[in-house]
């Protein structure tokens, strides 16, 4: 009796309980890295054909500025659909003082240019574009300056002899360098915010971050171009710094006020192709007179 209450297995020790497999470690990304990588991969194959049309120049890069100006039209019309803006007046007028450029001297384009308004009144008096006319005069006059004098400066800059195409490549890349040097110190130590109430992301830190990464893209890109002084090059970068971000927050002002986040849906969730090239087109102009002054 005494036995079967003092069983051995009342005082038997207790399995020790089944070990759990060990948890998989999750590496966690880096939003920064992550949404950077993916900015860089989408702009990969545009960067590529930046490149070769520049190096090719002539008329394929002059066919390639009229398509690009015609696609930015009609991302920034579609956008402002309710105003009417006279679209055939834009596209013609852009396309011809694109060509223009490449055939011609500025003052060629000024003339060309001109034509805009008497291409606006014959396509605007039609019925159906007179009631608020002004403001889709208004909206189709600023989209072929917004887009189209950068676009002849581009012509005008990859077709100065020699050194041209170098130059133009030059500042994409301190443009684009800029760009994405300021996403990237922004998110990582942005806390200033400078302009609120057009682009709410747009920091100090950021601000700051793509200024220097811009410039110093400009001058290590003229590293490589004996004709391009360092001090040139410092002067030429910085100014391209400094202006693109007023191109991107001038974009930023448009959507705002149009009610719309991105231009497009060209490049999926990064938007479209006026929001990749909006520092693009106040750089490139600033590129083409500072070459101008410094290099020829």
């Amino acid at each position: 009796m005494v036995e079967e209450i003092f069983d051995d297995d009342l005082f038997a020790e207790e399995p020790p309980p089944p070990e759990r497999p060990p948890r998989e470690r999750r590496r966690r990304r880096s939003p920064i890295r992550g949404e950077t990588a993916r900015r860089l991969l989408v702009a990969l194959p545009w960067i590529a054909f930046a490149i070769t049309i520049t190096a090719i120049g002539g008329w394929p890069f002059t066919v390639a500025m009229v398509a690009i100006g015609l696609v930015c039209l009609r991302e920034l019309f579609v956008m402002a659909g309710p105003l009417r803006p006279v679209q055939t007046a834009a596209y013609i007028t852009v396309a011809a003082v694109v060509v223009t450029a490449h055939l011609g001297t500025a003052f060629n384009v000024l003339l060309v240019g001109s034509a805009c308004f008497p291409l606006l009144f014959f396509f605007g008096a039609r019925p159906g574009h007179r009631e608020g006319v002004v403001e889709a005069m208004g909206l189709t006059v600023l989209g072929a300056l917004w887009i189209g004098l950068p676009l002849v400066h581009a012509v005008f800059l990859r077709d100065l002899p020699d050194h041209g195409g170098a130059l133009l490549i030059d500042v994409l890349v301190g443009t684009f360098a800029g760009d994405t040097g300021a996403y990237a110190t922004g998110r990582m130590f942005g806390s200033h915010r400078i302009t609120p109430t057009l682009s709410p992301h747009k920091t100090l830190e950021g601000l700051i971050g793509g200024f220097l990464i811009g410039t110093m893209a400009f001058w290590f890109a003229g590293l490589y171009q004996d004709w391009l002084s360092g001090a040139d090059a410092l002067i030429m970068g910085a100014a391209v710094a400094a202006i693109a971000p007023i191109g991107d927050l001038f974009a930023s002002m448009v959507k705002r006020d149009l009610g719309k986040k991105d231009t497009g849906r060209l490049f999926g969730p990064h938007g479209g192709l006026l929001d990749r090239l909006d520092a693009v087109l106040f750089t490139i102009v600033m590129g083409y007179y500072l070459a101008l002054q410094l290099v020829y």
